[in-house]
């Protein structure tokens, strides 16, 4: 059997074909990601928050996938002049997922949007735009470029028995996470962001800053796996 991995997805007005309408989308490179690990992927996209138990209680693993910015009154803040684009539906959604997934101690993948959305579930605040303190756009250059930065990971971590203890990743981030209850920081950019956590007492709880689904090694994935599968 193939554990099931939920992926969360978005709602966006889309255009295929002849129709040009709403749709629940998500680049492939997850789905294919979990594929290729062993995995079977399920597309979550936001529904009514009630249901997110009956839907986690039928996973292996989740996966919060990557989107946009996290409204910021979720963690007590005012919007900075750069944060935008959030969508209500989609924070309210993934917010039920984690909590029946930390009920049932399901394993759990963050990614970019995912590790920032953890940190907030987990009471954590947010770094609203990150070139004001690092002064370049390395880790966002702009339009769906990603920038490429090499990463330091905490040997003794579960992330690096997954990828190793260093290496380039491809980032697409304005924001970051500066507070995470309950996480352990496992990884750093050469700027001081923070660009992984995981949670210590849980046998699978991690979140990167990085886009892994856009890379070929698919270490993070076959851990997430692997997780899944041992999970009892």
């Amino acid at each position: 059997m193939h554990p099931v991995i939920g992926i969360s997805a978005a709602r966006e007005t889309s255009q295929w074909g002849v129709w040009d309408e709403v749709a629940d989308v998500l680049p492939a490179s997850y789905s294919q990601s979990v594929e290729r690990a062993g995995g079977a992927p399920v597309l979550l996209p936001p529904s009514v928050p009630r249901v997110a138990a009956s839907v986690v209680r039928r996973l292996d693993g989740l996966v919060i996938a990557g989107g946009p910015d996290v409204q910021p009154m979720r963690y007590g803040e005012r919007p900075h002049e750069r944060t935008m684009g959030w969508r209500e539906d989609r924070d309210a959604w993934e917010l039920a997922l984690l909590d029946e997934a930390a009920r049932i101690n399901l394993p759990v993948l963050g990614i970019c949007r995912g590790m920032q959305l953890m940190a907030v579930h987990a009471g954590g605040v947010l770094e609203q735009h990150v070139p004001d303190r690092v002064g370049s756009q390395q880790h966002s250059p702009g339009g769906n470029s990603y920038g490429d930065i090499a990463v330091d990971i905490v040997v003794a971590s579960r992330l690096a028995r997954a990828i190793g203890a260093r290496g380039a990743v491809r980032c697409h981030h304005h924001q970051a996470v500066s507070a995470h209850p309950g996480f352990e920081p496992v990884a750093w950019a050469a700027d001081g962001t923070l660009e992984a956590m995981e949670d210590p007492q849980h046998p699978f709880r991690l979140a990167v800053q990085w886009h892994p689904e856009t890379q070929e090694d698919a270490g993070l994935f076959r851990a997430l796996v692997a997780a899944a599968a041992a999970a009892p």
